[in-house]
């Protein structure tokens, strides 16, 4: 028999030119084909520091969104929760990848996609936003970062040595078994859904692949 077409499936196709814009874009590539400028990625460094502080609350949410409203048989929490465990580590990692850097992240200012994108993220802790769509939410934000760095590691990819260790962060198959997990929850919760929360779950979704792509530009240079 074919298997059920999943409702992420069916964004993911409908919506794949803003997605392969998110994961396929001109700042990625430039680091997959070896020819990044080097003030560029400062820039993605720092800001991306400010954001992630930012996440720990929303991802936070998200995991009291489960508790309340996901079915523990599942597993929902587990799988969340151990998002928020690494996210200790990825500040560590920021701040290491910093001092190596040269870049002064008590002196960096958030540039305005950044600031859009953060108070998108904030938006979404309200307790009037659904588990189901804050969960797509978390879902394209940490798979979007896993496909486009996990694109710099194909085989045939000319990723400069310094920045191995940066892709391979995001770009690994266990942080892309992690997505998969995520993906499974977010289908679960779209399969019994409104019409009405699958609606604002697929505007959400929108929104993340759009608020992606300007970060990915500012961080590129552009505007």
């Amino acid at each position: 028999m074919q298997a059920k077409i999943t409702v992420t499936e069916t964004w993911l196709r409908k919506h794949r030119h803003l997605y392969d814009g998110a994961t396929r874009h001109p700042f990625i590539r430039s680091i997959r084909d070896g020819n990044i400028d080097i003030s560029s990625f400062k820039t993605w460094l720092g800001q991306d520091y400010i954001f992630v502080r930012a996440f720990v609350p929303f991802v936070a949410s998200v995991l009291t969104k489960a508790y309340k409203g996901s079915d523990d048989g599942n597993g929902d929490v587990e799988v969340i929760l151990g998002g928020v465990a690494a996210l200790h580590d990825e500040i560590s990692w920021f701040k290491k990848e910093a001092f190596k850097w040269g870049v002064q992240l008590s002196s960096i200012v958030p540039q305005k996609a950044n600031q859009e994108y953060c108070r998108f993220l904030e938006s979404l802790i309200s307790p009037d936003v659904e588990y189901t769509v804050a969960a797509v939410a978390f879902w394209a934000i940490e798979t979007i970062y896993q496909e486009s760095f996990a694109h710099c590691l194909e085989d045939d990819s000319k990723t400069p040595p310094e920045l191995k260790e940066t892709c391979q962060r995001w770009g690994n198959e266990s942080f892309g078994e992690y997505c998969n997990s995520l993906r499974n929850i977010v289908d679960r919760q779209l399969e019994k859904a409104s019409n009405d929360v699958i609606t604002k779950a697929e505007a959400t979704l929108l929104r993340v692949l759009e608020h992606e792509v300007d970060f990915w530009n500012m961080s590129h240079g552009r505007t």
